[in-house]
């Protein structure tokens, strides 16, 4: 075995160019800086002090830069993430408590050890239960959740942590009448800050230049005095390694939570890897990889006190731009947030949370999507659904419901899909060998005696029913004047014990009718059932073609020949 299959970072080490250094250098500067106001910020979110954010930016990405298939991907806490956690974790402990704490940075360890064994088993098709949307749904309702968790840091107001939309939107009106109005000047200023400098100046760290002006502003007027809420102490010196204590209740307890969230969290970073990994050809993500890399960060994470953490869109794409060529930027964004920790956490002091709050509503905003639902609904209005139900269910009830009401429902659409697949009646298009749909293409040629079917799926226990009622109805329709019946393969793939027993049933019925079965274009597992199933026997090896038009060729044969016959002993008689 290749080291370079163990420690994927081999592959980009040995070919590492003196080029490549200005690059990762710039990224990890530039990552480094911008994720020390997110992690304090996303630390917030997930109801954990700042110094838990700084620890999760740096940890899980030193990690994920030694094990990690993608060379731009940029790993550490993330909104959504950090909103699951409150809300999973809330339900167990109070919010910001010791036992709180305790239970954030268990459940790394426990998500790092389902991602890692998922990588290890190769199971990481799994989060193709996760459709696109059900993951546009949640993430919209989360961005809605998380953005108004912020209005009391905007406003100044005290408004409880709450993870059901309703209760958050009828608190925020209540409270419109205290809004502390020095606050709320510091939050709306660098909401517009953020906004202008990342549309016209896209290379200045806004996060970082509102939480520099919103410490000066603190500072120099003492508006903590007036009600301005700020960050406080922060601890200095990096996270000790430290093995937290669980039993098997507690692991039970979170277990549920752990899942989805390891899910989550790989959905979103995979996703953003591909993305990026589109844009640059020297390399290759490998899913599996990326779920033990992602496990052991979250693991080694977890031993160093941080709380779950995954890949960010906004991050990776700030790493990109600023010239990431290797994991090496990674690990320089590690050791400014390792500086930060070490030496500057008591420049935080003064810093507003209201420009936490801004810095997170600007983050998440881009996370609410239109541009699925309006395509959804120009083409698919049942995926529009699951869309919905999984928006309302999330926003109103809760996070973990959401999902698994998502997951539910795409599942049933799925099974209701598969029972009902698409069957198309086939012409002959003139002057050709070609066969189409005659649903969909004009002046087509049908045959009166024969009926062409195509059935676009595999033949399975949840549709047999369905193929037999849709090929005995359209031979009905076909009335007496039918004489064969030809089911085009091409897009049977596959059939199951249920599908042998329907064939058997159809068969047995046409025979009755004097109507013969004829099959074309079977694909090589579709035959082996068939001849393993022995109802080869039933069908007969003469009725079995390669297309569609070399079985109509062999019928016309067959009924002048047999006409012929018939003729000749009519004559003789």
């Amino acid at each position: 075995m290749k080291l370079a299959n163990v420690f994927p970072f081999l592959d980009w080490l040995s070919i590492y160019k003196k080029s490549w250094l200005k690059g990762d250098i710039s990224a990890g500067l530039t990552v480094g800086v911008m994720l020390i106001p997110q992690g304090i910020a996303y630390a917030m979110i997930a109801g954990l002090p700042p110094i838990y954010g700084l620890y999760t930016a740096m940890i899980p990405q030193v990690a994920y830069a030694i094990f990690g298939t993608s060379r731009q991907l940029a790993v550490g806490p993330s909104a959504m993430d950090s909103l699951i956690v409150a809300s999973g974790i809330g339900a167990i402990a109070t919010v910001g408590s010791e036992h709180f704490i305790a239970l954030a940075i268990l459940l790394a360890l426990l998500i790092g050890l389902i991602q890692l064994a998922f990588g290890l088993f190769r199971l990481g098709f799994i989060v193709n239960f996760l459709s696109k949307p059900v993951i546009s749904g949640f993430t919209s309702a989360a961005a809605l959740i998380i953005g108004f968790n912020q209005i009391k840091h905007l406003f100044g107001v005290d408004i409880s942590r709450n993870h059901q939309l309703q209760y958050l939107v009828f608190d925020a009106i209540e409270q419109l009448k205290n809004i502390n109005y020095p606050t709320f000047f510091i939050g709306i200023t660098s909401i517009l800050i953020i906004v202008l400098l990342k549309r016209y100046f896209k290379k200045i760290p806004a996060a970082l230049v509102v939480v520099i002006l919103g410490v000066l502003v603190v500072k120099i007027f003492n508006l903590h005095q007036y009600g301005v809420k700020i960050v406080g102490n922060i601890p200095k010196g990096l996270p000790n390694f430290n093995i937290q204590q669980f039993n098997l209740a507690t692991i039970h307890e979170l277990g549920p939570l752990a899942l989805t969230l390891a899910l989550i969290a790989f959905m979103e970073a995979i996703s953003v890897a591909k993305a990026i990994e589109s844009k640059h050809m020297n390399y290759k993500v490998k899913a599996n990889k990326e779920l033990i890399a992602l496990g052991l960060g979250n693991i080694v994470g977890s031993l160093f006190q941080s709380y779950p953490s995954t890949g960010g869109f906004g991050r990776t794409a700030v790493n990109n731009q600023s010239g990431a060529n290797t994991p090496f930027a990674a690990i320089i964004s590690a050791i400014v947030v390792a500086l930060t920790l070490l030496f500057l956490t008591p420049l935080f002091y003064y810093l507003p949370k209201a420009v936490l709050g801004a810095i997170i509503m600007v983050a998440v905003f881009s996370l609410l999507d239109f541009k699925v639902p309006y395509q959804l609904w120009k083409y698919t209005k049942r995926d529009l659904i699951i869309l919905n139900v999984t928006l309302l269910v999330t926003a109103t009830i809760g996070i973990k419901e959401g999902i698994i009401t998502g997951v539910l429902f795409s599942l049933i659409m799925l099974i209701y899909k598969s029972t009902k697949p698409h069957v198309a009646i086939l012409g002959n298009v003139p002057n050709t060998y070609l066969y189409r749909n005659i649903k969909r293409f004009d002046n087509l040629i049908v045959l009166k005696d024969v009926l062409i079917i195509r059935f676009d799926a595999q033949l399975h226990f949840a549709n047999t029913t369905y193929f037999k009622d849709t090929i005995y109805s359209e031979a009905r329709k076909k009335g007496k004047k039918l004489k064969i019946i030809v089911i085009d393969g091409e897009s049977l793939n596959n059939l199951d014990s249920s599908g042998v027993y329907a064939l058997e049933e159809v068969l047995k019925y046409f025979k009755e009718k004097k109507i013969k079965l004829y099959f074309t274009g079977l694909k090589g597992p579709v035959r082996d059932t068939i001849y393993k199933s022995n109802i080869i026997k039933d069908i007969g090896q003469e009725y079995c073609f390669m297309s569609i038009q070399e079985a109509i060729d062999y019928y016309q044969e067959k009924t002048k020949t047999d006409n012929k016959k018939k003729y000749t002993h009519q004559r003789n008689v």
